[in-house]
């Protein structure tokens, strides 16, 4: 791979991955991506429809090839979905890459996704699955990250200005 998104944002539902993504893409005059928007597009329907008719094996294989395809493609602001660092595949992808970990407390996450949405790791007793995953997938996002940022009690401007510092990146 010869070139690179400026910038990969990962983290879990509620970091704002998505709504920095914007801000940052914004900033920078880039194109943003977001590879939950490229899996729906892809499949036809919502990542919970996904869910419940071909299962969460289907959704990571989908998932996946998003990743791969935005990587390989995509040279703005790519927001990864919350769960694409458990595929070791997309981590090895994520090597060396200009990724940051927005990291958010447990009642911010909740504050900002509430319990009733859509997500379907989360249908279930929500706060309790919500800190389940994140002991499993703290380690991975850690692992890819160049920079972890704090989100809780901060602005999507100020988090897209501190991604911005830790990456060094221009405003355009």
């Amino acid at each position: 791979m010869t070139a690179a998104p400026l910038a990969v944002l990962i983290g879990p539902p509620g970091s704002g991955k998505t709504t920095v993504a914007a801000r940052l893409g914004a900033r920078l005059g880039v194109a943003v991506r977001d590879t939950d928007a490229d899996v729906e597009a892809t499949a036809g329907k919502p990542i919970s429809e996904i869910f419940l008719d071909e299962g969460e094996p289907h959704f990571r294989l989908l998932e996946a090839a998003a990743v791969r395809a935005a990587l390989a493609e995509h040279r703005g602001v790519l927001s990864l979905g919350a769960g694409a660092v458990v595929d070791p595949h997309t981590r090895a992808l994520l090597a060396g890459l200009p990724v940051i970990f927005l990291d958010v407390p447990l009642a911010e996450a909740v504050k900002r996704v509430g319990l009733d949405a859509p997500r379907p790791l989360l249908a279930l007793n929500p706060r309790q699955r919500w800190r389940e995953l994140m002991e499993q997938r703290r380690p991975l996002y850690t692992e890819v990250a160049r920079a972890v940022i704090e989100t809780g009690g901060r602005t999507p401007d100020e988090v897209a200005q501190a991604v911005q510092d830790a990456l060094e990146l221009t405003t355009a």
